[in-house]
């Protein structure tokens, strides 16, 4: 499955990315995912929870910053999870490029390949996960703005937030704005998932 999604940051480019690196920073930033231990300067170990519709799961993971190119301002981190349960697992790969643009913003593109197996591959239809996806990013970039431009109990408190699983009434609101943009413009093959139980 190839996910895309673009967002701005107010800091220069170099600035960005070097925040992108720091997996302290970056990895609490990602919704659901605690940081559990920092193996090198570029590898880490997380916990990640992944609530989609009814199903939530639990994953332990290995991060790595596979790429990095400064004078190109792209880096490349892939990531193999598996389910505490041993109900699925996960892997794949998000390639990240830094461009400068006016006001002394970057622009952030990123292009994530996954692949899920077992349970995990159960998650959602393409069109679902990637509505979803959608509000996983936005949540991501406004943490990572903090961390730039925020004081340092106001980064630790975005941290904090950002880390929290989507709940079930997000995940169902995504979904439910996904589908509509299709209907709008024509394109709806998916219907909404139903509602959680319990979350």
């Amino acid at each position: 499955m190839r996910l895309e999604h673009t967002f701005d940051i107010t800091a220069a480019p170099d600035e960005a990315m070097a925040a992108m690196l720091d997996g302290a920073r970056v990895i609490p930033c990602m919704p659901g995912a605690e940081l559990d231990q920092q193996v090198d300067e570029h590898s880490w170990k997380a916990k990640m929870t992944v609530a989609l519709g009814p199903v939530k799961m639990h994953f332990l993971a290995d991060v790595h910053m596979d790429e990095i190119d400064h004078a190109a301002r792209r880096a490349r981190l892939v990531f193999k999870a598996k389910d505490t349960k041993g109900m699925g697992s996960a892997q794949g790969g998000s390639d990240a490029h830094f461009t400068g643009i006016d006001g002394g913003r970057t622009r952030v593109t990123l292009v994530t390949d996954v692949q899920f197996s077992g349970r995990a591959a159960q998650l959602g239809r393409p069109n679902v996960v990637n509505d979803v996806s959608q509000t996983l990013v936005g949540k991501f970039a406004n943490c990572l703005q903090v961390q730039l431009t925020g004081s340092d109990e106001e980064a630790r408190r975005a941290r904090e937030e950002s880390g929290k699983p989507l709940s079930g009434a997000a995940v169902m609101g995504a979904a439910v704005k996904g589908v509509m943009g299709r209907l709008r413009h024509g394109d709806a093959h998916d219907t909404p998932p139903e509602p959680p139980q319990g979350g």
